[in-house]
């Protein structure tokens, strides 16, 4: 997908490189291989069993119970939400609502200097918090930038299907849409091209998205990679003492959201707005950046 499933994947072999650890890929193909693939995993042997995905709350919380020896962690996965509250499970969770609002300041802005059409879109995969706080924090930065910006959001069903997001961005932009914020996975590559044929400015997710093409104007970057590296090195060195029963919280300020490489046709004092905008975001001065979706 370019982004989320494939940044997860560089943080696994970034751990096997670099710690001299073994490690396996199990595929999902559909929600419904999740608890099969979950138990084959801790049935073999692995100290640490990472899922990738809000989508896993529930099976890893079912799974976990079964195998209290085994350490589990789950990308975007809220361990307060896990009925049982496993004490061997640790969530990690992302303040996609801060990258969000950098894009979002950063799409409004360049609006105004220069389409002036006040309107912006987004397309994102299904209706769960991550998503949501992406879109959230895009609407709130692109209202810090501009307060006459409107916003166009609409979701696919779908992470995977190109068509259904690209059906859905061209929509949004032959309503009026500057920018189109893709937040759908492997999906929204479709929404990205929509606005490449469109010749609008398009933004990625996760992943910095920018090699796709000079229609990229940034990308709201997600560091699942090093969420799943450091998670698996406080396993190996932790061992036992490994702490589950929380969630570790990556930030702009840790480093683990940000914005991606800034389209080099976007002014230099717009760009450096967008820096002084991060640096308050990680210093506090902004807080409180919604993180739901009306």
């Amino acid at each position: 997908d370019r982004g989320f499933n494939q940044l997860a994947n560089q943080g696994r072999l970034r751990a096997q490189r670099e710690l001299k650890i073994q490690t396996r890929v199990f595929i999902s193909r559909t929600t419904a291989d999740y608890i099969p693939n979950l138990r084959t995993a801790a049935q073999g042997g692995y100290d640490l069993v990472i899922g990738v995905g809000f989508l896993m709350v529930q099976p890893i919380d079912t799974i976990s119970k079964a195998f209290p020896n085994t350490k589990f962690a789950i990308v975007d996965g809220n361990w307060e939400d896990m009925k049982s509250k496993p004490k061997n499970v640790r969530g990690l969770l992302f303040r996609e609502q801060e990258a969000g609002y950098l894009v979002g300041y950063l799409a409004a802005a360049v609006d105004l200097r220069t389409t002036k059409k006040n309107l912006l879109g987004s397309v994102g995969g299904l209706k769960i918090p991550p998503v949501d706080r992406f879109i959230a924090g895009y609407r709130a930065g692109g209202l810090k930038a501009n307060p006459r910006v409107k916003f166009l959001n609409d979701y696919s069903q779908d992470f995977s299907d190109q068509a259904k997001c690209k059906e859905i961005a061209l929509t949004q932009i032959q309503a009026g849409a500057a920018a189109i914020f893709q937040v759908a996975g492997g999906c929204g590559l479709g929404a990205l091209d929509a606005a490449r044929q469109e010749k609008v400015y398009g933004i990625g997710v996760d992943n910095d998205q920018s090699a796709l093409g000079p229609h990229i104007l940034s990308s709201a970057v997600k560091k699942v990679d090093v969420a799943v590296f450091l998670t698996a090195q406080a396993a190996k060195m932790q061992g036992a003492a490994f702490k589950g029963a929380f969630n570790a919280i990556f930030t702009v300020k840790t480093g683990g959201v940000g914005i991606g490489k800034i389209n080099r046709r976007v002014p230099a004092d717009i760009v450096r707005q967008v820096r002084d905008v991060q640096r308050k975001i990680a210093s506090g001065v902004i807080k409180g950046i919604p993180q739901t979706v009306r």
